[in-house]
């Protein structure tokens, strides 16, 4: 027996592997099958040109084997094996990686995939062990060795007897403490669903004698142990098959276990990129947000896997904000990884890779806006909004991207059309966008100013989400016509005669607006007569950027002190008997020419959906001059 120290400066480096590199100590047995996935695909790689290797494709296996008496897990494997030499070598010094050599050595073969490339993930098992060993026979070797260690103090390498070619490892667990509680991964289950997340899809079957009970026949409250073999890893990962191979059930099935729904997704996007980055990817759109969706709780992001081995659960960097719903992974084989396998080196990659999958997603939901139009407004009603803030953030950054994913519901269609189809429809000497706000349609269709732009023949579309006035605004105009309010207080249909006709009725009636204005204050910025009621006695327009629409929204969000004011206006219509009413009045009664102000920005309020600022003044006028 050979008692050797680590070549590496030992202890304290040893001491930042186990305690600084991995995050999770579940890793160590993603890398120990990690390792033992590449000794069988350098095994199987000297097959191909070796008739002496004597093991079948099929044959190749690592077995998972518990004890929890002794507190050992082992895990074997008939791949290649390690000589001494290489035993001293790639276990003997820290970051030595002998994966990465033969990768290295072998450069020009295209169907050898090692996983390994460090030779740190081995020492990961110190994490959760305070004794390891390494028991391995060499392909061609007469002599089998064990390789013994306790942690940094250093290693023993001595001859043993093992019969066949590979290598075992057996890891002797710490003892459970208050914090760490190691007998869990003594656990069949435990290492069964640890084996599933991190390593489902190593090509080669890892196996596990599972036991369970079974009632004893005609002994009732009796049970006997059954012991079976069980296969632990899918293998050949779902994303991996062509399109041909898999059904919608394969993929619905898949979608829901992995993903933990109860619906199948209402899209299932499967694709295969070569080029400058080479991935594949498997993402799915979901029916329904999940419950945390709108929280801050909620992360987003696909499961990244290297060569089929997970590396990141959610990474961020695959998605915008913007297409966050999609759930899904992606395998690559070109990324950077650092020694820990838990993160990138850095970003280049990662950057390309999402950049390619958002053109991949927006694709897909523009086939689905063309072709499975009542599909598409079924995901729209659930994450419509999220796209809509993605127009709306980074100061329009991505409006260009998103804008003819947005859908809105049409006055004169009644369904939900695109801006495109608006534009399209648009009767000729159109060259504005109308749209109206409020809580809901019928709410919006309420609006005094809705009757004029409809008996033009122009179409409205109906925005009741907060977020959606905001989007438009971004966006400004689409296909050259601009966006408008239809209380927005440029809303001008008149003809030039109707225009000037109604400049002169303001410019008559201006001292009775200013006796009217004082008796209001600050609550209007203006009062004028206006052509665009029709029946209507009144209506609030707005001036300046801020709609009425936009003022609640933000005095509603957290933290606001409900100081965002918009600059309303208080029009009345110049052919309604109220009209004549007012300027009697202010010919002979201005006390109750004020008390019709309040009157009628009151009513102007609950037609445009604002609070009344004193609701018993308002009861109480009313009640007055019905009296009269």
């Amino acid at each position: 027996m050979r008692t050797k120290q680590f070549k590496s400066e030992s202890k304290k480096l040893m001491d930042m592997m186990i305690n600084s590199i991995y995050t999770h100590k579940e890793i160590f047995l993603r890398e120990v099958i990690s390792n033992s996935s590449d000794a069988i695909d350098k095994l199987y790689f000297k097959s191909l040109t070796d008739n002496n290797v004597g093991i079948k494709a099929d044959e190749f296996k690592i077995y998972i084997e518990l004890d929890k008496d002794n507190r050992t897990i082992k895990v074997t494997d008939n791949g290649i094996g390690m000589t001494e030499d290489e035993l001293d070598k790639n276990l003997g010094t820290i970051a030595k990686s002998g994966s990465f050599d033969f990768k290295s050595e072998n450069g020009k073969e295209e169907n050898v995939d090692i996983i390994g490339q460090f030779g740190v993930g081995f020492y990961s098992t110190f994490m959760v062990s305070s004794k390891v060993t390494v028991e391995t026979k060499a392909f061609g070797s007469d002599t089998a060795y064990i390789w013994t260690s306790k942690g940094a103090d250093g290693y023993t390498i001595a001859e043993c007897d093992k019969e066949t070619v590979g290598t075992t490892v057996t890891m002797y667990l710490k003892d459970d403490t208050d914090d760490d509680k190691y007998s869990e991964f003594l656990d069949q289950y435990t290492i069964s669903n640890l084996i599933k997340k991190h390593s489902d899809y190593i090509r080669h079957p890892i196996v596990m004698n599972f036991v369970t009970k079974k009632p004893v026949e005609g002994k009732e409250g009796e049970y006997e142990d059954i012991t079976e073999v069980r296969t632990l890893n899918s293998m050949i990962p779902i994303w991996k098959k062509s399109k041909s191979e898999v059904s919608d059930e394969d993929y619905n099935n898949f979608y829901k276990e992995k993903f933990m729904d109860f619906e199948d997704p209402i899209k299932v996007i499967h694709s295969s990129t070569e080029g400058t980055a080479t991935f594949k990817s498997l993402m799915f759109i979901p029916k329904h947000p999940p419950f945390d969706y709108y929280t801050k709780e909620f992360e987003k992001g696909l499961q990244l896997y290297s060569k089929g081995v997970l590396i990141m659960d959610k990474c961020a960097d695959l998605l915008p904000d913007y297409f966050s719903f999609v759930k899904g992974l992606v395998d690559s084989e070109d990324l950077s990884l650092n020694i820990s396998r838990e993160m990138l080196q850095h970003d280049g990659q990662l950057k390309l890779i999402g950049k390619t999958l958002e053109k991949k997603i927006k694709s897909e939901l523009e086939k689905m806006l063309k072709n499975e139009r009542e599909s598409y407004e079924e995901f729209f009603k659930a994450f419509g909004i999220q796209i809509k803030f993605g127009v709306y953030n980074d100061y329009g950054m991505h409006a260009e991207t998103l804008k003819d994913l947005l859908i809105f519901k049409s006055a004169k269609e009644g369904k939900f059309i695109t801006l495109k189809e608006y534009v399209e429809a648009m009767p000729e000497g159109q060259d504005t966008i109308y749209y109206g706000c409020g809580e809901t349609t019928e709410r919006i269709d309420l609006l005094p100013q809705c009757d004029a732009v409809k008996d033009k023949g122009y179409d409205i579309l109906y925005l009741t989400e907060n977020v959606d006035e905001f989007a438009v605004m971004i966006l400004r105009e689409y296909d050259g016509k601009k966006f408008m309010n239809i209380c927005d207080e440029n809303l001008n249909l008149d003809t030039d005669e109707e225009k000037e006709e109604l400049k002169t009725a303001n410019e008559d009636a201006k001292d009775m607006f200013e006796v009217m204005k004082s008796a209001l204050g600050e609550k209007v910025n203006a009062i004028r007569f206006t052509n665009k009621l029709k029946n209507h006695p009144v209506c609030l327009t707005s001036e300046g950027g801020i709609s009425l629409e936009m003022e609640k929204t933000l005095n509603s969000m957290p933290g606001a002190n409900e100081n965002v004011k918009a600059q309303l206006v208080l029009e009345i219509s110049s052919t309604h008997k109220i009209a004549e009413k007012l300027k009697a009045l202010y010919k002979d009664d201005k006390e109750t020419l004020n008390k019709y102000a309040k009157l009628l920005y009151g009513e102007a309020c609950l037609i445009g959906g604002k609070s009344i600022d004193n609701p018993a003044e308002h009861t109480a006028l009313v009640c007055e001059l019905m009296t009269k």
